[in-house]
């Protein structure tokens, strides 16, 4: 649907990155967005069974673990026996594990699918309830792209959220795995400086987490600007995601215009911001980097170096060692587990941000608006239409029509006209119920099937009989129908491509696709019309077939026009006249964000 700009609420813009103090509120958003999901069950049964394989393969690397200090033992021994059964032992160990892995594998992609299927299905779903996308198309900054944050940010959030998740799980397992196995092993560890012994019981327990602990530290505290950096960075790239898309959807206006240069500039001025904006992220993460590879190279020694005195010091054979630094390096990698998905985690929080946010704004698009005066809405059983003391408030002031008390009668037929601006797409959406502010009532008749037509018809995709049928499936007409609806239009010449499944937006000029809005119309035969400047934009023979057709077929259906009709003032019974008073109380300014915020805690 297409309108005057004029006619949009125009609220504060959302920030590039959004403060720490709303994570709790997109956390709860993104929790609501499962709670009633139909993949919860599934989800659900999937988490329970990827448990059940990390516990599992915990167990076996805790077997792996011990088995390490007979097979260095026998190495050390040159016990030729020994070290065969050991490898014996190993193969049976590796063989479960791997199947583990490969389990785990499998059932970590399953949930991310399903992850991102619940996610998606959940915003779709808020998006297209309905008006609710007009509002949100209508709310300024936040409404402009949100197929990117249903598609791509959905499904970045749903490979993260499942990386990071089970991950963090499995880390949390074979830590509580091992801190037990290494709490036994360094238990009999005993120190000799000068003459006397001492022991420090869990040594090599402490000494991991403080090992890891300084690291986590210190990489959170790098590495917490990417969250910030992140969010911006994907609002540059929505911004120039979407001058792509507009580019390419008037390319032919810019190209008759030779504006391909001035368009070029103002791609290189986005293109600019997001460069901008990913020198600042590879900043962060080269700092980062610092950090997370120093210690990566040094943990290689550093379990050897804490248990080299009580291996020197004779108290602890060459597998001891071994097993000593193999529950060391597993307790260590549980506990850098922070430290190594720095990054991941800012990434994580800010797409969770986004997709929180543009959630919380399709829930607080219902309530937009909600301390402005509403019209209100009601059904008349007489076949009329009715339109009392109504007028509508827009950013730009407030639009009055001439006869405040309008009665329009079953079959009949009204002209609706006023200046450039004076706010007729607003009136037509108001009748339609997508432009609720101001005050007055509207009543429509009740038990009647009323047809809205824009200026620009939309076509959905499919087979030419989908696109006449829309939006029911088409089963309820015959192919006569669809014959007779294009003949009455001048469009016979389409009546064998029924089944055809094509690009109809493409395929067919500006007058052939209004000329199918006007056959969609013939065919649903609705018992009123409401039409939005159609009639002006057809050519002479096209807008005479139309005529035609509202003078015969659809002779008792009932039509408000808005427009000038210049070629069809005789068509209509009456006309009135629409005025805009700009000095009126204008419709305020909304703050998105706020409205968002209220929502998500509501």
């Amino acid at each position: 649907m297409t309108g005057n700009s004029d006619n949009k609420a125009h609220p504060e813009p959302l920030p590039a990155s959004v403060p720490d103090g709303g994570f709790p509120i997109h956390l709860k958003m993104a929790r609501q967005a499962l709670a009633g999901s139909p993949v919860r069950r599934s989800l659900t049964w999937l988490c329970i069974g990827i448990l059940a394989v990390i516990v599992a393969t915990s167990v076996g690397q805790i077997v792996l673990n011990r088995w390490s200090k007979p097979f260095y033992d026998a190495l050390e021994r040159r016990d030729l026996e020994a070290f065969l059964n050991q490898l014996i032992v190993f193969a049976a160990i590796a063989g479960s594990l791997l199947v583990l892995n490969v389990l785990q594998q499998w059932l970590n992609q399953m949930i991310r699918l399903k992850l991102r299927e619940g996610l998606t299905v959940d915003l779709i779903t808020e998006w297209l309830r309905p008006g609710r996308a007009f509002r949100l198309a209508n709310a300024g900054a936040v409404g402009v792209n949100p197929d990117q944050r249903m598609q791509q940010d959905a499904g970045h959030l749903a490979d993260l959220t499942t990386d990071l998740g089970v991950g963090l799980l499995q880390a949390s397992i074979l830590l509580a795995s091992f801190v037990g196995v290494l709490w036994s092993l360094s238990s009999g560890f005993v120190f000799h400086v000068g003459g006397s012994s001492f022991s420090i019981p869990g040594y090599m327990v402490w000494a991991a987490i403080i090992y890891a602990g300084s690291a986590s530290w210190l990489s959170w505290l790098v590495g917490r600007p990417l969250i910030g950096l992140n969010s911006e960075r994907y609002s540059r790239e929505a911004e120039l995601r979407f001058s792509m898309v507009r580019i390419n959807q008037n390319i032919d206006a810019i190209s008759l215009a030779r504006g391909e240069a001035d368009e070029k500039r103002r791609l290189e001025l986005d293109l600019q911001g997001v460069l901008m904006a990913l020198r600042r992220i590879f900043l962060t993460q080269i700092n980062l980097a610092w950090v997370t590879d120093g210690y990566g190279w040094f943990t290689v020694v550093a379990p050897i170096l804490v248990a080299a005195p009580v291996y020197f010091a004779g108290d602890l054979s060459f597998g001891g060692l071994m097993m000593a630094v193999g529950a060391f390096n597993q307790v260590h990698a549980s506990l850098r587990w922070f430290i190594n998905n720095v990054g991941a985690i800012a990434d994580w929080r800010a797409t969770l941000m986004r997709v929180g946010m543009i959630r919380s704004v399709l829930v607080a698009a219902d309530v937009l608006h909600e301390t402005e005066e509403r019209i209100g809405f009601g059904e008349s059983f007489d076949g009329s239409l009715g339109l009392d003391g109504l007028e509508l408030v827009s950013p730009s002031g407030r639009t009055k029509l001439s006869d405040p008390h309008l009665r329009v009668k079953a079959g009949e037929r009204l002209l609706v006209t006023g200046e450039a601006g004076a706010g007729k797409t607003l009136l037509f959406r108001a009748l339609a119920g997508l432009w609720p502010w101001g005050r007055g009532r509207i009543e429509l008749p009740a038990g009647r099937q009323l047809t809205f037509l824009p200026r620009a018809s939309y076509l959905p995709p499919g087979s030419l009989r989908t696109v006449l049928s829309y939006p029911s499936d088409g089963r309820e007409f015959a192919d006569e129908d669809f014959a007779t609806a294009l003949g009455a239009v001048g469009l016979e010449r389409l009546a064998p491509s029924l089944d055809r499944i094509a690009p109809w937006n493409e395929e067919l000029n500006s007058d052939e696709l209004r000329l199918v809005a006007f056959a969609r119309i013939r065919l649903h035969k609705p018992d009123w019309v409401i039409i939005d400047e159609a009639f002006d934009t057809l050519d002479a023979a096209a807008h005479q077939r139309v005529r035609e057709m509202f003078e015969g077929e659809l002779a008792k259906t009932g039509v408000v026009y808005f427009g000038p009709a210049r070629n069809s003032r005789d068509l209509f019974d009456r006309t009135v006249h629409l005025a805009k008073d700009k000095r009126g109380p204008a419709l305020q300014r909304v703050r998105i964000k706020e409205m968002a915020q209220a929502a998500a805690t509501a």
